[in-house]
């Protein structure tokens, strides 16, 4: 591996340490020459696949594109980076399995959605209200009424929140 420093061909392996739940390793190296050190990860090359997007035109599947959406729709929410980087793993490793040559932007937008709706509930309107295209309020709101309406999830224990009217001392902030 060449020094990103000095461009020394010759580095050496200090440290190997499995990540991504095995799915990588994580390396640091140091170059024989300037002694400065760098970290490098060696992950399997996974299956390669094209995204159809609405228009037909298709492109190389970009986990960073899919990791981008997360984060922005994440931004300002009790979401750990690494929560956001397993979440697109398992966005990718599903759509990988799927052993299909191409898939539809409007496939993997909805899985996105889906992982991100059990994640956080506020991340996945935020996805939803770019990727949907929302017109308006109303659409929100029909949204966030879908959502009110579910059940709570018995295996997790999580509760919906309340929403009162006006005056009942629930509600808006």
């Amino acid at each position: 591996m060449k020094c990103p420093f000095c461009e020394n061909p010759d580095t050496k392996v200090i440290d190997s340490r499995p990540t991504d739940e095995g799915q990588a390793i994580r390396r640091r190296r140091e170059c024989e020459m300037c002694q400065k050190r760098f970290t490098t990860y060696e992950k399997v090359e996974e299956v390669f696949f094209m995204v159809v997007k609405r228009d037909g035109r298709r492109e190389a599947f970009d986990r960073h594109k899919v990791l981008n959406g997360v984060m922005r729709a994440c931004e300002k929410r009790p979401i750990s980076m690494e929560e956001m980087e397993a979440l697109v793993a398992d966005i990718e490793r599903g759509l990988n399995n799927m052993m299909e040559k191409e898939i539809s932007s409007a496939l993997i937008g909805e899985i996105v959605m889906d992982k991100l709706k059990e994640l956080d509930e506020v991340a996945y309107v935020r996805f939803a209200s770019v990727y949907r295209e929302f017109k308006d309020i109303n659409t929100f709101v029909a949204e966030i009424e879908k959502l009110l309406s579910r059940p709570a999830d018995a295996a997790s224990g999580a509760v919906r929140p309340v929403v009162g009217k006006e005056g009942d001392g629930h509600g808006s902030n």
